[in-house]
């Protein structure tokens, strides 16, 4: 009898043991630190004008948590360009509210671009806000899209439509501009810095529908006068 009620108390005993040392298991676990979120890389920006992009401009990578208009602002190369849409060149034309509405693809001809316009051509520009507006809305369109997602035909902020071909870091825009350096991440937008001012005159033809294909056609705007801000679309991957 005594046997068996010492195997009792005996097992007793360790149950209680066993319960007393969970409280220091539960704090010790609560003491230790959070498991890390994973981080998704920011991935390099393409063309071969990047490397002279990241040399000058280190921290590119935090231009990820900023709005496209703190970018652009931020790139001495398209110094220019920034001036022209954020009300610098002309006080009432400034369309970076618009931008920082975005998600936005924003092709950003360089200061070298704009030196090689017609003589005159840029100071016209200038003076005249309705052509300035059609200059601006013509080198911006809605979407998130990656150099190897970009290339497409679709309808510019302005209305007239813009064709890019190409991927990575070998892109064209209109046949005639070339990347410089692009998919540069801001929060709301994908950079593409562009060694030609784009010409909404020189844009290629809408695209129209045909019995086999289920294309939409595209109605050209008048840029006269600032559109509204449009209402943001789902980001596309990229």
């Amino acid at each position: 009898m005594k046997t068996r009620v010492s195997k009792v108390l005996g097992a007793t005993a360790g149950i209680a043991a066993i319960m007393a040392s969970l409280p220091l298991a539960i704090t010790a676990n609560a003491d230790d630190p959070p498991a890390p979120v994973p981080v998704t890389p920011i991935p390099d920006p393409q063309g071969p004008g990047c490397d002279a992009f990241k040399t000058a401009l280190p921290n590119w990578k935090g231009f990820n948590s900023q709005p496209v208009g703190t970018v652009l602002a931020s790139i001495p190369d398209i110094s220019t360009f920034n001036s022209l849409i954020s009300g610098q060149a002309n006080p009432t034309v400034n369309i970076v509210d618009v931008l920082n509405n975005g998600p936005y693809v924003v092709f950003a001809p360089t200061n070298e671009a704009f030196a090689a316009m017609e003589p005159g051509q840029l100071d016209a520009l200038k003076a005249d806000p309705a052509a300035l507006y059609k200059l601006d809305y013509y080198h911006v369109f809605l979407g998130l899209l990656g150099p190897d997602d970009v290339k497409g035909q679709r309808p510019t902020q302005q209305g007239a439509e813009i064709k890019v071909t190409g991927k990575g870091g070998d892109i064209k825009v209109n046949d005639t501009a070339k990347l410089v350096c692009g998919g540069i991440q801001a929060s709301n937008a994908r950079i593409y810095i562009i060694d030609t001012v784009l010409d909404p005159a020189q844009g290629p033809e809408p695209i129209t529908p045909t019995a086999t294909s289920g294309t939409t056609t595209t109605t050209t705007t008048s840029a006269e006068a600032p559109p509204p801000a449009p209402a943001p679309a789902a980001p596309a991957a990229g």
